[in-house]
């Protein structure tokens, strides 16, 4: 699989990662898979099964036998009294975070740090980020990035410590990285990997009208914009383009969904959530699609707002 560079570090990533959101408790078959595919990094988060993701990761790479691929991790997000997330950015709060996602990882070092969310209140953001450049001094964690930032917020942190990564969400149904995050992140040389390529499942041609409506009442999808109408209808029309084009290159509609998203050069790679090994599989065409300007056009006239060829 092909590798880039990841902004100003000196790790050179697949253009796919192994996303461990999905199902919180990653299946190792899938995970050895990707690995043996060439997936080369692996995105988790400390909340992620409330830590049970990183244990798995570690068990799953105890026992992998070829070269070790790169972790990383995201700090941030704490749960209060109530068993609710909130955001904590605080210096006490991120080496607390940093030293149990180490002990989880069974590793000394983490390879790419990030803080999962901003909070509201500009200090803490500087004190977060204080933090985060200091444990890399101290050879805690190799590069530090944030995730969901906008423009102004990378601003503050590039004149605290140079920001390696981001991670924006950014698929062909949510394009809206394209209008400055992007752009911003390809003059500071800030490496991009982004998350929900696929539109949280929507875009993988698994999803239909009926399965979506007998969703559980406490799934997320189940009371989200793209899984309703109005969106939903524009949402599954476009499902339908991405299959017929993925006909043409043997592929499925979700590593069409892929496939656009690192078409633009300032994405380093994708995050793709997989639970079987069939399903990495499926995805092994997203390195060789080359869309045309014909099916640019055609995935247009589908009613999504903001695309371009570029």
């Amino acid at each position: 699989m092909k590798t880039k560079r990841l902004g100003n570090s000196d790790m050179f990533i697949s253009s796919l990662g192994f996303g461990s959101w999905a199902t919180m408790t990653i299946p190792s078959r899938a995970l050895e898979r990707a690995l043996e595919l060439g997936v080369n990094w692996i995105d988790t988060a400390a909340v992620y099964g409330m830590g049970h993701s990183e244990e798995v990761i570690a068990r799953t790479l105890a026992n992998w036998p070829g070269p070790r691929p790169y972790v990383f991790t995201k700090c941030g997000l704490q749960p209060d009294d109530k068993g609710q997330l909130r955001r904590v950015l605080t210096a006490a709060s991120i080496r607390s975070e940093c030293e149990q996602s180490l002990r989880r990882l069974g590793v000394e070092v983490i390879d790419l740090y990030q803080i999962h969310w901003p909070v509201e209140d500009p200090q803490e953001i500087e004190e977060g980020w204080i933090t985060m450049s200091e444990l890399r001094r101290e050879g805690k964690v190799r590069w530090i990035g944030v995730s969901n930032f906008n423009v102004d917020q990378l601003k503050r942190l590039q004149t605290i410590a140079p920001v390696t990564s981001l991670q924006p969400r950014y698929s062909i149904v949510h394009p809206e990285a394209e209008r400055g995050i992007l752009p911003f992140c390809h003059r500071e040389n800030i490496g991009v990997i982004v998350y929900s390529p696929m539109a949280s499942g929507l875009l993988t041609g698994a999803m239909t009208r009926e399965g979506i409506a007998k969703l559980p009442e406490n799934n997320w999808r189940k009371h989200d914009p793209d899984f309703n109408e109005p969106r939903l209808s524009t949402n599954l029309a476009l499902v339908e383009r991405l299959r017929a084009i993925g006909k043409r290159h043997a592929a499925t509609p979700g590593a069409v969904a892929v496939a656009w998203t690192l078409r633009n050069s300032t994405v380093t790679g994708a995050i793709v959530g997989v639970r079987e090994p069939e399903e990495v599989e499926d995805l092994r065409q997203v390195e060789v699609i080359r869309l045309t300007a014909d099916e640019f056009q055609y995935l247009e006239t589908a009613g999504v707002p903001q695309l371009s060829a570029c």
